[in-house]
């Protein structure tokens, strides 16, 4: 199992919803930064929100044991293999990161097994 880099690509602001839906004044996403990383494999990284890491977590479990050999979505997604491009589920203010496997080993927090 391999670790797997998030990394913080943009964040964005869908201005004509949040006029429409969104509290006032709604700021962009409090949690995070562009270009923040984090590295991932087993469990949510410290500092990141808990929303976006519902959104993403499958994706990082998949690159963490083993996607990374083949493409997503049957090859029509993502040109580079174990890579993976997503978003938090904030239907206003959405996060975009991207996820690459690395060759660094995960290890299970302690006392839980592989």
């Amino acid at each position: 199992m391999k670790q797997v880099k998030i990394t913080v690509l943009k964040l964005t602001r869908n201005e004509e919803l949040i006029a429409q839906y969104g509290a006032q004044p709604l700021p962009a996403c409090p949690f995070h930064r562009e270009g923040q990383v984090f590295c991932a494999s087993y469990a949510k990284p410290e500092g990141f929100c808990d929303e976006a890491w519902k959104a993403i977590y499958q994706y990082v479990f998949a690159l963490a044991h083993g996607a990374e050999k083949g493409l997503f979505y049957y090859g029509d997604w993502i040109r580079t293999p174990g890579v993976a491009i997503c978003s938090c589920n904030d239907g206003l203010r959405p996060v975009i990161f991207k996820l690459e496997t690395t060759d660094q080993e995960a290890f299970a927090p302690e006392g839980e097994s592989e």
